[in-house]
């Protein structure tokens, strides 16, 4: 039923993309023609516009089947699948345009085109990410549900069932456990699923209960059966998914390369580690960060008198951070503090209430308003719109002796704000957590994330802020 499922929801995205793009080709043309907003001369019938179209909706299904736009999403990010979006229809208008040119088509407007493609992404994205989080609530209610048997009752296994139900909209369900040492007590027999049997006993379970996927959890010693398992799992045609027993060194999203003819696990694979996400980021970074300064001109004009007016000493505090691979740089803020003693370094940790801060400078702080200068060190490419905190190298070598993977963080720009500011991580809150949330970050990087950081930071505010 769950793989008749899979291809029944198949087919109905392939059809309602067709659809869409036949949509997309009705508004354009009424944009275009209809609308008497652009100026056009008289255009060839509409006959031969929608015949393109028809030409182009085939094309983009045959393009998103080979770059797996319509393989199974159930456990695939909403960022991934935009990508996948905008490079189908990319590259279904580079074909367009080339068979157009063949068969010498030159009469079709320009403009018309430019609408109809922003109408094909635009249209396809919006009506796939209403129907995932319909999808979503569906599956949270029970609906069109896949059944999982766990091998391994033993600590893989157990983070495995208690981290799947943080996601009900996954829409998996555990049917229970196999085992040949473990067995619940009875705090953790209210808690998780049975144990079914040992690990021999997998092929007549399978045979007795319907089952999706079965995840291997087993210790590094118990690997010698993966090969039978593996061989059952497949004669009754149920998908295997293995967790490795050293998962805590992977990335949130491994990745597998082949080195020698052999498949090997990328330890620390980055997303910006890749030019074109590089390059995309940057672009960004520099487009928001000017109209930013743009439109805070004025506040930051306030600002500045402020400053001046309150306390002596230069309006802009700069202060040494450690940045992109280690390097340092000079992070910008409006000052909010009294001038340290001459030769005294600062090497405090701010704290509520501090007494350092000047009664100007409090209301800075409260607000993040001190922070604004901090655009122009992403327009100097010191550092990112979003991305992970910048340290001073005072607490970078206390740090990075004292919490694992601390480094990390310095594979990508430091940012204004991150995934971990953006969920209250700031002021005087658990490091530990906030070098999970910015690997997380740095690992699971896309555009859309970082747009839906800053929507995150302007609704929640800059909490815990002083």
């Amino acid at each position: 039923m769950i793989r008749k499922n899979q291809r029944f929801l198949t087919k109905l995205y392939m059809l309602t993309d067709f659809a869409f793009v036949q949509l997309s080709f009705l508004l354009a043309w009424w944009i275009k023609f209809e609308s008497g907003w652009i100026p056009y001369e008289k255009p060839i019938p509409i006959e031969s516009y929608a015949m393109w179209s028809l030409i182009y909706g085939a094309v983009a299904i045959v393009v998103g089947v080979m770059l797996a736009v319509y393989s199974p999403k159930r456990k695939k990010r909403y960022a991934d699948e935009f990508l996948k979006i905008f490079q189908t229809h990319f590259v279904g208008m580079f074909i367009l345009l080339s068979l157009m040119f063949f068969v010498k088509e030159v009469n079709i407007s320009r403009w018309y085109l430019a609408i109809y493609m922003t109408l094909n992404v635009v249209n396809i994205i919006l009506y796939r990410y209403f129907l995932k989080k319909m999808l979503n609530h569906f599956r949270e209610k029970g609906f069109n549900r896949q059944f999982v048997l766990i091998v391994g009752a033993g600590t893989l296994g157990k983070t495995f069932y208690n981290n799947l139900r943080l996601y009900p909209e996954l829409g998996y369900e555990v049917i229970g456990f196999l085992d040949d040492y473990q067995q619940w007590n009875e705090e953790e027999a209210n808690h998780f699923k049975p144990i079914l049997g040992t690990v021999d006993r997998l092929a007549s379970v399978l045979d007795q209960i319907m089952i999706d996927e079965v995840i291997l959890a087993l210790p590094l010693n118990a690997h010698h059966k993966y090969l039978e398992i593996i061989a059952a799992c497949e004669k009754a045609g149920v998908r295997t998914l293995i967790i490795p027993d050293f998962f805590d060194f992977l990335p949130a999203r491994p990745i597998f390369d082949n080195f020698a003819g052999m498949p090997m696990i990328n330890v620390r694979d980055i997303p910006l580690d890749l030019v074109g996400n590089r390059l995309f980021k940057r672009m960004f970074d520099i487009a928001f960060s000017l109209v930013a300064i743009l439109i805070t001109l004025p506040v930051m004009a306030c600002i500045y008198i402020g400053v001046k007016l309150t306390s002596p000493g230069p309006v802009i505090f700069k202060q040494e951070r450690v940045g992109l691979n280690r390097r340092t740089f000079y992070m910008y803020k409006f000052r909010s503090m009294k001038l340290l003693p001459e030769g005294v370094e600062d090497t405090g940790w701010t704290v509520e209430n501090d007494p350092r801060r000047t009664k100007f400078g409090s209301l800075l702080r409260k607000t993040s308003l001190d922070e604004l200068p901090q655009f122009f060190n992403v327009l100097f490419g010191h550092m990112s719109v979003v991305g992970p905190r910048p340290e001073r190298p005072y607490y970078v070598e206390q740090f990075r002796e004292e919490i694992p993977k601390y480094m990390v963080k310095h594979h990508v720009r430091p940012g204004i704000t991150g995934w971990a500011q953006s969920n209250g991580l700031r002021g005087d809150t658990s490091i530990e957590e906030r070098i999970k949330h910015d690997i997380f970050y740095i690992e699971n990087w896309s555009i859309l994330f970082d747009i839906k950081i800053i929507l995150r930071t302007i609704r929640n505010g800059f909490k815990n802020a002083y």
